[in-house]
């Protein structure tokens, strides 16, 4: 059976906001236990001219969310980009796998061929959906999710290849 453009990018990207989220709970963990003030480490960044851990989560969620919408031709649910607690930040993530796990393996029928094209800053980008996917949101998705790992583990946060990963 080949594999479908729902289970390449809806079950993916269940399971790796999972993790985030597993990820987000060593961290606020950690800052108990050390004695740390939360807000330092949702602030974290690795670089001075990189976004910090808060927005590398929330491009994470929108990224799963308007992929998902791209594809199928639905509209994703917006959110504020305002949360600032490991609570929000779980919370953002929740409420982006409640959607996506709302959405019916039908939707993705034909979204391989489907045309996805949309403004990134002054620039139109236009695609045909396996590409999309494959080519730039899937990378995009793992960019961030990847990033947020690396904030929480450069701030001393006991997380491995394993948080990440978890089980497929």
């Amino acid at each position: 059976m080949p594999l479908s453009m729902y289970d390449a990018s809806v079950t993916v990207f269940l399971h790796n906001l999972n993790q985030l989220s597993h990820l987000l709970d060593k961290g606020q963990a950690h800052a108990t236990a050390a004695g740390l003030d939360p807000a330092a480490l949702i602030g974290a960044r690795l670089a001075e001219d990189m976004l910090p851990l808060s927005k590398q989560v929330q491009i994470a969620s929108d990224t799963a969310k308007l992929a998902a919408a791209r594809l199928t031709g639905l509209t994703a649910p917006s959110y504020e980009d305002n949360e600032s607690t490991f609570e929000e930040l779980k919370a953002r993530i929740a409420k982006t796998r409640e959607w996506l796990q709302g959405l019916s393996r039908e939707a993705f029928a034909a979204s391989e061929e489907r045309a996805v094209s949309f403004k990134a800053g002054p620039t139109e980008l236009n695609f045909v959906g396996q590409g999309y996917l494959l080519h730039f949101a899937l990378p995009n998705f793992f960019f961030h999710v990847t990033t947020a790992y690396d904030i929480l583990r450069h701030k001393g946060v006991p997380i491995g290849k394993r948080d990440y990963l978890g089980r497929a």
